[in-house]
């Protein structure tokens, strides 16, 4: 096997969290079952993450082994030569991502105790009668009365969940679930998970325009395109409230900042660069209108039919208002055609949202001196990261397991805490621009480099920064400066 492949497979196989289980075992007190158990673990390509006597005895040891596996099925082959270890006696195996799943993995609770009849009284019956009648005087006052203020529903149809497809909404919950602890986590905002059995655009649109009075902002989750840009474009016109498709900007302003520090560290303009991308799907289509809101002047996109021009023969009589047609007509002024490799060649930036290894290591040493490669394609990118390190300046992708990941948490938190602390009624580019110029700057000059473009999911400044400059932006829109 060449290098190459090695790596490849290197980087599809390495033991995850997200494949770990404990497994409970009885060994022999003597000998040495237990070097006996991490050896088998290893040689199977697993990794020890714990291993913790939990009961003792003259004859007998209770172990409990933690293991990072590949795959469900790789970790079900480590469980049976385990089973196979002499004098090993195999209990429970537990699956922990499932464990920490049971029962879903939020819950609603009270802001007030209801210790008596009083706390009872003021909370429902017969006080909360006199708070209604306020906001039906002034329904404004929902914001100041209400959770509203604080709440956002995260919506889905299931068609586009994660890189598992058209699941459906029942499969699409964890997910939501997952979204709705970030928002807590990261922005300490209440948001509530609503999975829609519906695919029907315009049952959609009026299920979500019904419940919006109860929330301060929609947040649009794992829509297929191109669905979900008139599902957007609708509710931001039927609705008082921001709506926001994580899938589309989110990704877009990640990108956006990670591009402007790049940018310094190569010491280039972002109107001088050509940037090359690859996908023209939701995320493809926001990151390209983000990039050209931001000074982008030379883009040329590919999707698998080949680069889009506005000569291309299924763009000719595409509909005018399609997102397609509008990346042919805002996009390629030097009227690149061909493929992707070609048009990749001598370019500054490669920005891919679209799938595994459609570039090699050959289509990025011909890029630009100085070159950015982008490759977001998750969990297996456009181009091997480590082969795209040997010639790019700098490399990011969309895996915790490489410097420089894209991530949506950085982003969507932030956003909506200060779409929630403005009172916001819509959200806008100008509020996305203040949004990617913010999370850049959260990398200091002291800190910036080739590997530090983006700043961890876990840097404490990153929420407050996001927010405070979309809170800013918001208020210039609104006018409002109550929090």
């Amino acid at each position: 096997m060449n290098k190459g492949k090695q790596r490849k497979q290197a980087m599809a196989t390495a033991p995850s969290v997200s494949y770990s289980m404990t497994v409970r075992l009885e060994v022999p007190a003597s000998g040495t079952a237990v070097s006996q158990l991490t050896t088998a673990v290893e040689s199977s390509g697993g990794s020890v993450t714990g291993l913790d006597v939990t009961a003792s005895g003259h004859e007998k040891l209770r172990i409990d082994v933690t293991i990072a596996a590949t795959s469900t099925a790789h970790a079900q082959e480590i469980v049976e030569k385990l089973r196979g270890i002499e004098g090993v006696s195999l209990g429970k195996v537990s699956d922990r991502t499932f464990l920490m799943h049971l029962g879903g993995k939020i819950e609603m609770s009270s802001k007030h105790p209801i210790r008596n009849r009083d706390d009872l009284s003021m909370v429902y019956t017969p006080g909360v009668a006199r708070v209604c009648q306020a906001i039906a005087e002034n329904p404004e006052d929902a914001r100041r009365l209400t959770i509203k203020r604080n709440s956002v529903a995260v919506v889905t149809d299931g068609s586009a969940v994660l890189g598992l497809g058209n699941i459906g909404p029942k499969a699409a919950l964890p997910v939501m679930e997952g979204k709705a602890a970030l928002f807590k986590r990261f922005a300490g905002i209440d948001a509530w998970p609503l999975c829609l059995d519906t695919q029907d655009t315009d049952e959609i649109v009026a299920i979500v325009k019904a419940i919006a009075p109860g929330f301060a902002g929609i947040n649009l989750e794992d829509i297929s395109a191109p669905r979900c840009f008139e599902i957007e474009a609708r509710l931001r016109e039927a609705v008082d409230i921001p709506v926001f498709h994580d899938d589309q900007h989110g990704t877009a302003i990640v990108v956006l900042a990670a591009l402007t520090n790049a940018l310094r560290v190569v010491d280039k303009k972002i109107e001088d660069v050509r940037v090359v991308m690859s996908g023209a799907g939701a995320a493809g289509t926001a990151i390209l209108r983000l990039l050209i809101a931001a000074g982008v002047r030379h883009a040329v996109v590919a999707d698998i039919h080949g680069v889009v021009h506005a000569g291309r023969e299924d763009l000719v009589s595409a509909d005018p208002e399609s997102p397609l047609r509008w990346i042919a007509d805002n996009t390629n002024p030097e009227g690149v055609t061909g493929t992707l490799r070609e048009a990749v060649r001598g370019a500054d930036v490669f920005i891919g949202v679209s799938a595994p290894n459609v570039l090699s290591g050959d289509d990025v040493a011909a890029m630009a001196d100085g070159a950015i490669v982008f490759a977001l394609a998750n969990p297996d990118p456009e181009v091997d990261p480590a082969i795209a390190r040997q010639t790019a300046a700098v490399v990011a992708t969309g895996r915790s397991d490489f410097p420089n990941q894209i991530n949506n948490v950085l982003v969507f938190p932030g956003v909506f805490r200060g779409l929630l602390d403005a009172q916001s009624r819509t959200v806008n580019t100008e509020m996305m621009l203040a949004a990617a110029g913010a999370l850049a700057d959260v990398v200091h000059d002291d800190e910036l480099n080739a590997n530090y473009i983006i700043p961890s999911v876990f840097n404490d400044k990153v929420a407050g920064a996001v927010a405070g400059a979309v809170r800013d932006a918001a208020r210039a829109v609104t006018g409002t400066t109550a929090v």
